[in-house]
């Protein structure tokens, strides 16, 4: 797969195949992604990576923590999101629930259902290998860019390896059980969460693409003409 078939097949799979990964791939996946760009060469993402019976147990220990509680209630690392947001933002956002939940024929008022597909996040969507991503606490907007632009390396790579990803902001919410969990000092801020594995193209949660803006919405051209 080229670069640019691995950009435009890159999607967030919310359901994965019972299938495993060979941990050589995610060994390779993770060395590589870190030749990401990196202003300074700070090289700020750190990565844990669990699979296994590790993995088996950090579902379980969120699940009977979260087992009659709202984990989108939970106390984040960092706001995920604006507290009020605005145009356009908002109508993508909004947009992108009404496909996602349309897509699994959850109505808008089921929001027993609705909780129910959150805390998917939480099982990683059935992926056989999750990936903790953090950041030092002290470092800017500009390490941060670049922990973006490691992820999505890996996200790129993955699919260079025919597998998929979906990066979990979720997961930042649960900064209290897998900070024990993983020895994460607490200088570190988790950021993220990363399933991978087979993604199940046939499931109705991976059958449509969130629109992009048109490049005049976003993009001024000078000099082009």
């Amino acid at each position: 797969m080229d670069v640019f078939d691995a950009v435009d097949s890159r999607i967030a799979c919310r359901a994965f195949l019972d299938r495993p990964v060979d941990p050589a791939i995610i060994r390779d996946l993770i060395v590589r992604a870190a030749r990401a760009a990196s202003g300074g060469n700070l090289q700020p993402w750190h990565v844990y990576a669990l699979t296994g019976a590790p993995l088996a147990e950090i579902k379980r220990r969120v699940a009977t923590a979260f087992a009659d509680r709202d984990p989108r209630q939970a106390e984040s690392e960092y706001p995920i999101y604006p507290p009020t947001m605005w145009e356009p933002y908002k109508s993508r956002r909004e947009g992108h629930h009404v496909q996602m939940y349309g897509a699994l024929r959850i109505a808008r008022e089921d929001h027993a259902a609705r909780l129910k597909q959150h805390k998917r996040n939480y099982e990683f969507f059935g992926a056989p290998v999750a990936l903790f991503i953090a950041i030092d606490r002290k470092l800017g907007p500009g390490q941060w860019a670049d922990l973006g632009g490691y992820i999505h390396a890996l996200a790129f790579l993955a699919r260079g390896c025919g597998l998929d990803t979906c990066p979990q902001e979720a997961w930042a919410r649960m900064h209290h059980i897998v900070r024990p969990f993983v020895s994460m000092p607490p200088e570190q801020m988790l950021f993220c969460a990363v399933a991978i594995g087979y993604g199940d193209h046939k499931h109705p949660a991976n059958s449509f693409r969130s629109p992009r803006a048109e490049v005049g919405g976003f993009c001024r051209f000078f000099g082009f003409e």
